[in-house]
C-alpha cells in the first residue's frame, strides 16, 4: 500500500454534527473547534485554493472526521485536528492539533504542510 496522508478534522460526521458545525462556524467562528476545517472549508465546501494544494502535492488523501477515525483506525485519544501519515504498517502524526492550531491562515497551514513533507520524500507522489 502506499502511504498516505489522513486529514482527520475534529467533527462528527453524523447529520446532527454537520449542521451544527456548519451554523457554529457561521455564528461563532472564533470559537469553532476545528480549525483544519476553518482553514480549509468554507460555508459550502472546499476551498478551492486547498483543493489546488492537494492536488499539485500528488500524494493520496483521505479525509475523516473523528468518528469515523475512531471506526477504521481505532485511535480515540488523538487530540485533534491532526494530520496523519499511514504507512500501511503504522499511522503516525505528520502535524499534530497544536500545529494545525497554530496555523492563521491556509498558506500558513500549507507552508507547515510542505516543509513537513519535504522532510518525508517517501510521501510523494
Amino acid at each position: 500500500m502506499k502511504p498516505h496522508l489522513i486529514f482527520v478534522y475534529n467533527a462528527g460526521s453524523d447529520v446532527f454534527s454537520l449542521v451544527t458545525d456548519f451554523a457554529h462556524k457561521i455564528l461563532s467562528p472564533s470559537t469553532y473547534d476545528c480549525n483544519l476545517c476553518a482553514l480549509t472549508y468554507g460555508h459550502f465546501g472546499m476551498k478551492s485554493d486547498w483543493k489546488a494544494y492537494l492536488e499539485q502535492l500528488g500524494t493520496v488523501n483521505e479525509f475523516l472526521h473523528k468518528d469515523e477515525l475512531s471506526r477504521k483506525y481505532g485511535l480515540t485519544d488523538l487530540k485533534l485536528p491532526a494530520v496523519l501519515l499511514d504507512t500501511g504498517n503504522s499511522v503516525q502524526t505528520l502535524l499534530s492539533a497544536e500545529e494545525i492550531n497554530g496555523c492563521r491562515s491556509l498558506p500558513e497551514l500549507q507552508t507547515l504542510l510542505t516543509q513537513t513533507l519535504s522532510r518525508r520524500p517517501e510521501i510523494s507522489g
